[in-house]
Formats: structure tokens, sequence, C-alpha cells
């Protein structure tokens, strides 16, 4: 487990902007902290020792301002990032190098039994106060927005915003911008086209010359549909 902590807490120090020092995030960083007394409670909970794992959970969470609870699974590399008021239900499912903010909650409804909270992939972002409720699924690289409401699954790549929570930019965009150039080369006919009925049109008052071309144009790359 010691290994694990050093791990994250390089891993923090790489992630986070203000760029801290190894023994800053060590000794400062209440994420790194919260993580360390989860892995002592999901041990004991585990274990059926349940007292035990809640009493190091709320023990954590005096201590850090994070509530995690002793059930929830989570994968390496969790960066949460000042951690107030974050919330993470018993169900609850994490992956490897999320990154979670303050005010963040992974719950439930109330309107389901069993599993009952969120399953989050790997490397996905949740802005601050960001509200992930129900048995839902958050793909592999999504983003959610601060403040944001998800009670829907969200596709791998998926950026989600607002409330409810709706997606902005999905990965499927990416290919969407595969007719990029097809675009450009309707383009390129269009100013084609425009420079033949430009030379036609001046036909009518001179006389054509055998040989004659169109208007020098700029040197443009030829396209082949």
């Amino acid at each position: 487990m010691i290994a694990e902590l050093w791990q994250l807490a390089r891993a923090i120090q790489a992630r986070d902007p203000a760029r801290p020092s190894l023994a800053e995030v060590i000794l400062c960083y209440p994420g790194l902290h919260a993580v360390f007394f989860h892995r002592i409670a999901h041990w004991l909970y585990e274990r059926k020792l349940r007292f035990l794992a809640r009493l190091v959970s709320q023990l954590s969470r005096h201590l850090t301002g994070i509530e995690i609870h002793p059930g929830a699974k989570i994968g390496k590399n969790l960066f949460i990032d000042h951690g107030a008021g974050t919330v993470i239900g018993e169900t609850a499912e994490i992956g490897d190098n999320v990154t979670i903010y303050h005010g963040v909650t992974l719950g439930g409804t109330g309107k389901h039994t069993g599993k009952r909270h969120p399953t989050v992939g790997n490397n996905v972002f949740i802005g601050a106060g960001a509200q992930i409720l129900g048995p839902i699924r958050i793909g592999d690289g999504a983003k959610i927005g601060a403040g944001a409401v998800v009670v829907k699954d969200v596709a791998p790549g998926t950026t989600v915003v607002g409330v409810p929570g709706r997606a902005v930019r999905p990965r499927a965009l990416a290919e969407a911008e595969a007719w990029a150039p097809l675009a450009e080369r309707l383009a390129f006919l269009e100013r084609r086209v425009a420079a033949w009925e430009s030379f036609l049109n001046s036909l009518g008052t001179s006389p054509m010359h055998i040989g004659e071309r169109p208007p020098h144009r700029r040197a443009e790359p030829e396209y082949y549909i």
C-alpha cells in the first residue's frame, strides 16, 4: 500500500497545475490522505469488519472533509483536488487516473437497491460540484463539467455540462470532422466554377481567341473526388 500511495503522490504532483513538491503532496493534500484511509477502511469492509471500517471512514471524513464509503471500489491514481464536500457512495466504482474536484457526489437517487451508485471509467475528469447519481456508467475519458447533474449513462470521450447534464462534445464529433476534407474540395470546385462563369460571361463582349484560358488564378492543389 505504501508503494501505491507513493505512486499516487507522484501522479498528483504531475497532474496538479500548481506543481507542488512531493513533500507538499504527501503532507498537505487531503485527497491523498482520504485515499490512504479508504484503503484501510475497504480492507476491513471486505473482511466483514463493517463497524471498524465505518469508524475509519468517519475519522477520514473529519480529518479531510472527504467522505468515501468503505464499500466503494477505487482504482489507481485517484486525484481528489481540494476535496471538501466530496461524497462517494457505497457501491460506487472508480477506475484508474480519475480526477475529482471538490463538492462532487457519486450518489444514489433513492430509487434503487443493490448497485445504486455510479461506475466511473478510466481517465475521467469530474468538475467541482458535479452530481452523478444512480447506477449509471461514465465512459472512459469522459469529462463532467462543474455543477452538472448527471443521471444517465455517458459515452466514452464525451463532455457533459448543465442541469440536467447534456453532451456537448461526443467523441463522434471527431468522426464528423472527417468530412472537413470533402467540404474543402467542394469549396475548391465552387471557386473553379465561379472562375469559368466569369470567363464565359466575358465572351459576350469580346471575341474568343484560340487557346484563350480563364483568368490567371493562384495555384491551388488538385483534388479528386
